[in-house]
């Protein structure tokens, strides 16, 4: 069957989604050998893998997934209770049958089950296998009426046998001596009494939803952010014209489109917890490398986000949880000598905090000694000792996303605290969020992720220098303050900083930044969080909040520190949007370090 047919495609979504499930299953199994539901739904997986399988004829999937069916009908009927070798063994099928999707998906042949797995499935193969039986025939109710689950799997299995791959030579019944003339169709059966028929049962959810193909939704997002723009733009319009039809027409079509928008968003939605399904398998086969004991906890993993984030956030996870094992969490030993539990925790949670979610990484470990921190920084040149003296520990560890920090002497095959971590707040960024760490040694560590809900339309908070406008992401800003421009501000070893009720904050004048003259009169000045530090944006004035849609940045400004993407506004001008990371590194780290 060709690889590249609907049925196909629609068996490699369906498959994904089943293989990121018994990654957790297999975990939670683990732990709880005797759940007999979580046995069954585990069997289910791969045989409901093994079903799809064998229709398209991909015989080695089918054999490996019979072949942990038969491990797990054992444990079901309770002759062989599954053990250390078989739940390695199922997460190495697990990984191979990942492996397998791959191939189809690109084409390639697909790998063979090595014989030494296969044979771990099988702890009595040296025992003499049972004389074949004839394959069944197909009951007759099966092919009558509608056929549920159960129906389905029997009949499977009534064609190619319980566990068979297609297309396999099968154990013939000996041949009659002469071919026996072929019966009279019987007489068609009476329909049965109305009284007795079944009743139809209702439609489950899987059959109200039907798949999109992503480049359309894609493609509806884009326009809805054209029809925000233009709503932004009548809106802007409307005062000037001072019409009642007229207001009342925008006025509908605001809410329109903003319902529209909701529900378009709505349908690019995703659980994170279709990345958070493979975390359990991560964190056990990471600590079984490592020779340690730890428990993921995940929390929130019905927390909706785009599924562009979805998937982008992927990575960044992957490399905190490692981190949290391999460097947050303790040996048994170690965590003995502490006083702690020799199961580590690590808690993988998500939740919605207005338009952003918040996804948060934390262990009980060692933390993170933020001397150590300082001291390599200085070493390794990265920092100046005078700079480096001055920080607090909560900017200390700020230094772990420097490119090429690390406390580590030795290179570790799996992670570095440190090593990549400047590649994990790149790839936040550019989702236009931001990560924090928490830290206290001897107690654990927490890495802290915000990403807006979507990326298609930015919240932003609209700013103006010089009659030019700027937007900064809204999850940046903290609060609005007035500036008086007359009075000279504090300055702290050369920096000039605002006293924010008894807390001082470096004090960026976005004028000079951007090499404008000195303004009079009363200005505005915006608190904004960059990583663990907070810093003040001097501005001319705020014009308010406004939901943009981010556009590709024009050629000449690309690749130039501070800015993050632009739009077009309700007035019909284009205002960039700033990057705050980049914009307090360019214009206040240098100050700072100097």
């Amino acid at each position: 069957m060709d690889a590249n047919s609907d049925i196909c495609a629609d068996f490699l979504v369906e498959a994904r989604e089943i293989l990121d499930q018994l990654g957790e299953q297999m975990v939670v199994l683990e732990h709880t050998p005797d759940d007999s539901e979580g046995l069954n739904a585990v069997f289910r997986g791969f045989h409901t893998i093994k079903g799809g399988a064998g229709f398209l004829d991909f015989a080695p999937m089918v054999k490996l997934c019979h072949a942990f069916e038969d491990r797990l009908n054992l444990a079901r009927t309770g002759e062989l209770p599954l053990d250390a070798v078989a739940f390695d063994g199922a997460q190495q099928a697990i990984d191979l049958l990942v492996d397998m999707i791959d191939a189809v998906a690109s084409g390639e042949p697909l790998p063979e089950a090595p014989q030494a797995l296969i044979d771990s499935l099988h702890p009595d193969a040296t025992a003499p296998a049972p004389s074949p039986a004839p394959a069944p025939a197909v009951p007759t109710e099966l092919l009558e009426g509608d056929l549920d689950d159960l129906d389905f799997d029997a009949l499977l299995d009534s064609l190619h046998g319980s566990g068979g791959v297609p297309g396999a030579p099968a154990s013939a019944p000996a041949p009659s001596p002469a071919p026996a003339p072929a019966p009279a169709p019987p007489p068609a059966p009476p329909p049965k009494p109305a009284a007795q028929a079944a009743p139809k049962p209702p439609a489950s959810p899987e059959e109200q939803t039907v798949r999109v193909d992503v480049r359309r939704l894609d493609a509806m997002v884009n326009l809805v952010g054209e029809m925000v723009l233009a709503r932004n733009r009548l809106k802007t319009l409307r005062p000037r014209l001072r019409d009642e039809e007229l207001d009342r027409a925008v006025a509908s079509l605001d809410a329109t489109t903003s319902r529209l928008q909701a529900a378009v968003m709505t349908a690019r939605m995703q659980p994170v917890g279709r990345v958070f399904a493979r975390f359990p398998k991560l964190a056990r086969d990471v600590a079984r490398q490592l020779q340690k004991q730890v428990d993921l906890e995940v929390v929130g993993a019905d927390t909706e986000l785009d599924r562009n984030l979805v998937e982008a956030l992927s990575d960044p996870l992957v490399h905190l949880v490692r981190n949290a094992i391999d460097h947050g969490i303790e040996s048994p030993e170690q965590r003995r000598l502490a006083g702690k539990p020799e199961r580590g925790q690590v808690r993988l949670s998500a939740q919605q905090e207005g338009d952003h979610v918040a996804i948060e990484v934390r262990d009980d470990g060692a933390g993170i000694d933020a001397d150590r921190i300082r001291d390599s920084a200085v070493r390794k040149g990265l920092v100046e000792p005078d700079a480096a003296a001055r920080m607090s520990p909560e900017e200390c560890l700020q230094l772990l996303f420097l490119p090429g920090f690390s406390t580590r002497s030795e290179v570790s095959d799996l992670s570095g605290r440190g090593v990549g971590m400047d590649v994990v707040q790149s790839k936040i960024r550019e989702l236009s969020g931001l990560v924090q760490i928490h830290s206290e040694p001897g107690v654990g560590s927490r890495f802290v992720i915000r990403v807006p809900l979507t990326l298609a339309i930015l919240p932003t908070l609209l700013v103006e220098i010089a009659g030019d406008v700027y937007a900064l992401p809204l999850v940046r800003v903290v609060e609005v303050l007035p500036y008086a421009a007359g009075d000279a501000p504090m300055r702290i070893d050369g920096q000039p900083v605002l006293d924010l009720r008894q807390q001082p904050l470096p004090l960026l004048d976005l004028r000079h930044w951007l090499g404008l003259p000195d303004a009079g009169g009363e200005r505005t000045a915006v608190v904004l969080q960059a990583g663990e530090q907070r810093f003040c944006l001097v501005v001319d004035r705020v014009r308010g909040r406004e939901e943009v849609v981010i556009k590709a940045l024009p050629r000449s400004l690309r690749g130039l520190d501070g800015y993050a993407g632009a739009s077009l506004i309700g007035d019909g001008r284009m205002a960039l949007i700033l990057d705050v990371d980049s914009l307090y590194r360019s214009g206040l780290a240098p100050a700072r370090a100097a």
